[in-house]
This record gives C-alpha cells, structure tokens and sequence, in this order.
C-alpha cells in the first residue's frame, strides 16, 4: 500500500534513493536507507533516515525528521542542538531532530522539499 503521491514517488525512484513506506499504529513514515551525512561532521558515515507523514500530506508539512543510529557530532563528541529525544517508530527508538517548516507551500512542496530541508540541517548542525 502506498501513501505517498505520485510525484513524491517518482522523484525518490528517479533519484534511486532507496526508501520503504511503513506504517506503525497510526503512524506513517518512510525511512530512508543508508543516507551519507557530510563528510567528518558525525561520529557515522551513512544512517537510516525517518520521515514521519502527517495525516494531509502534502498539502498538510512533515514537521521533523529521525535517524537511526543516533549521531554525534565529531566536534565535542556531543548531540547536536535540539536532537537529544528518542521517537519510537517501528520498534527502534529513532534520533528525534527537532527542525520545523514554516514556509510549506501547500500543492508545491513535496518530499523533495523535505530532504533539502535534513540536508542543510544537517550541514548546519551544532
């Protein structure tokens, strides 16, 4: 069953990310598989990333985003700003980053949007 839209799909495959849609009680999401963090800023190479799909979407924004393993920053050996929470999501307890989207343009944004949002959060880290 898919809940994504259509482009959403296409833009993920035409992309060749890899990517599963799951479903965890009432919870929707797509966790991402072995996505590249930026080169010597974390304590990991590549992690699982989780997008939580609100009820709406896409007219209705993905608030934050999730990583499992947790990561630390090289620098100070410590969590990043505001991703020190655990969300249980599928059995595991995913890294909570706490980034909000104000700016969410309803019938314009997708996921694409989304992932260029956890690029740069994680670029910006600290």
């Amino acid at each position: 069953m898919s809940f994504l839209p259509p482009d959403d799909l296409e833009y993920l495959e035409t992309k060749g990310i890899v990517f599963e849609q799951c479903v965890d009680g009432n919870k929707k999401g797509i966790v991402i598989r072995g996505w590249l963090l930026p080169e010597g800023m974390y304590d990991q190479e590549r992690v699982d990333l989780l997008i939580l799909i609100p009820n709406g979407y896409p007219d209705v924004r993905p608030d934050m985003f999730h990583l499992m393993p947790w990561v630390r920053l090289v620098k100070g050996n410590k969590y990043p700003s505001k991703a020190d929470h655990a969300v249980n999501f599928g059995g595991q307890s995913w890294q909570r980053w706490s980034r909000h989207c104000d700016d969410w343009r309803p019938g314009i944004d997708g996921i694409w949007t989304m992932l260029k949002r956890v690029e740069h959060a994680l670029l910006v880290a600290a």
